[in-house]
């Protein structure tokens, strides 16, 4: 699994069936910054991942790729490479909490 702050959404009026009625996120991996383990750094990419957990915009969340994301709840048949599955409340990292949902701004 990987982290990821919600960028945005994806609207796509033509597309495979089995991706009918899912909502789909534009995400950026979020990266624990190397020189300062306490703050993240956003990844060069975005993923457009579907949603299985009800995220929103500029939330952090987690994400699933490649076989394990057909593993999450009714994708098996869906041709997916990134799923959400869960919202982030808070990440610790050496003992520091450096995300809290509660106190994030969501910028």
């Amino acid at each position: 699994m990987f982290l990821a702050r919600v960028e945005g959404s994806v609207v796509a009026t033509k597309k495979d069936e089995a991706l009918s009625g899912r909502k789909l996120l534009l995400v950026r991996p979020q990266l624990v910054d190397e020189s300062d383990p306490a703050k993240f750094r956003p990844g060069k990419n975005t993923i457009i991942a579907v949603d299985s957990v009800g995220a929103g915009e500029g939330e952090l969340i987690m994400f699933t790729q490649g076989s394990s994301a057909r593993l999450a709840p009714n994708m098996k048949s869906a041709p997916v490479d990134a799923v959400v599955v869960g919202i982030v409340d808070t990440v610790d990292v050496l003992g520091q909490i450096i995300f809290d949902a509660k106190k994030d701004d969501h910028i």
